[in-house]
């Protein structure tokens, strides 16, 4: 039984990288799967759930691989550059585009929206938890939404997934800029303790503190 849900699980996610969200159907994903289709409705009791599940699955997989590299990330450049990496290797496997099916499938069916928020949810976690690391210190530590900058990182690299597709070169050039901001950060960190307090101080008032 495990063995068979597995089979839809990694069969689910086979459809929505080869064919799209689309084609989804208990038919297509059955036959990715090697199985009956009535063991979609068995196992999962419909599409969409095990849509639903499949991405957990596939998320929960593909963020257990690089977790220990997060976790050796040291410096927004090192975050920047580990993001390219995976950007690489995760849109050649296909597995940006499933999380790109299932945001479009969310906009049409809000019953996906949740396993799909979920699936990111899972990035968004790593991805904090670095920035609350490598900006612990930084001048600009007590002034950034760090949830809110992980969530930003965790949907900009989706979106370069689906810009990547049309414009290539518009695409490395956003992953310049982002190095560029992040080299920005590092010099002003090297600055010494009273270019921090300057730039502290100036933040505070374009604040209105």
């Amino acid at each position: 039984m495990g063995d068979t849900r597995t089979r839809l699980l990694e069969g689910a996610l086979e459809t929505l990288r080869a064919q799209g969200i689309a084609k989804a159907s208990a038919r297509v994903i059955a036959a990715a799967a090697g199985v009956n289709q009535a063991l979609v409705f068995y196992h999962f009791g419909s599409v969409d759930e095990l849509l639903a599940a499949a991405l957990r699955y596939g998320s929960e997989q593909r963020v257990a691989v690089y977790r220990e590299r997060f976790a050796s990330v040291t410096s927004l450049k090192e975050l920047l550059d580990l993001g390219r990496s995976l950007h690489a290797d995760e849109r050649a496997a296909g597995n940006l585009a499933v999380l790109a099916q299932m945001l479009a499938g969310s906009q049409a069916d809000e019953r996906l929206a949740p396993a799909t928020a979920g699936g990111l949810a899972l990035w968004v976690a790593e991805v904090e938890d670095v920035l609350r690391r490598v900006l612990a210190g930084s001048p600009l530590a007590e002034f950034v939404d760090v949830t809110g900058l992980a969530r930003a990182t965790a949907a900009a690299f989706v979106g370069l997934e689906l810009y990547d597709g049309v414009d290539k070169a518009g695409a490395e050039q956003a992953f310049d800029s982002l190095e560029q901001l992040a080299g920005l950060v590092t010099v002003l960190e090297d600055m010494g303790p009273i270019v921090r307090r300057t730039v502290r101080s100036r933040l505070r008032k374009a604040n209105g503190d």
